[in-house]
């Protein structure tokens, strides 16, 4: 558990700094420059992804500590895909979805961490889901804060925009579900 514990301090740790250190992060930015602080910055957070995928995988032999009721792995497969249309969203420039909610790709991870730990029983699972949920709640109300004190708004464009974010998203989430996440897991879905 160690290792996950230590990947989360470093991955969640780097991708917190805007939510509680906005003023020490521009001035490492002036200090830096934007392309060495980038560079620190994936660096510290491959290497905090890293520890936490070892980690996780070693705790995937420890007992449960609940056992999720079977209805919750059928509500996780349509909360999944709406976050992977939601993470879509993100990547398409000028979706509506994008105008409503400011930030989808941060709110996607929240979405999806809650499935994942509605369904999951074992303490790794209880660990990761409900570190990154946290994680996803702070930084959506820091970034929508930040937001609304700038004034910034994100214009939608035409709805074929988000026709793109949906099918792509869609089209990611069965991919991901029928064949990936068995690969890469080590655990299908699907059951």
């Amino acid at each position: 558990m160690i290792f996950l514990v230590l990947g989360l301090l470093l991955f969640l740790g780097t991708h917190s700094v805007r939510i509680f250190a906005e003023d020490w992060r521009s001035r490492q930015l002036a200090r830096l420059g934007e392309g060495r602080w980038k560079v620190l910055y994936s660096l510290t957070s491959l290497a905090g992804f890293i520890l936490l995928v070892w980690g996780y995988g070693m705790t995937r032999a420890a007992p449960d500590v609940w056992t999720p009721p079977e209805w919750t792995h059928y509500l996780a497969l349509p909360l999944t895909a709406v976050s992977f249309v939601l993470i879509a969203a993100a990547n398409v420039k000028g979706t509506h979805i994008k105008a409503a909610v400011g930030h989808p790709m941060v709110l996607g991870v929240k979405v999806w961490a809650l499935a994942h730990l509605l369904a999951n029983g074992r303490p790794g699972d209880i660990v990761l889901f409900g570190s990154l949920l946290v994680w996803a709640i702070f930084n959506y109300r820091a970034a929508r804060k930040r937001d609304r004190l700038a004034g910034v708004t994100y214009p939608a464009g035409p709805p074929t925009r988000d026709a793109i974010a949906l099918m792509g998203g869609l089209i990611g989430w069965a991919v991901f579900v029928m064949f990936l996440h068995r690969w890469l897991i080590g655990v299908s879905p699907l059951g």
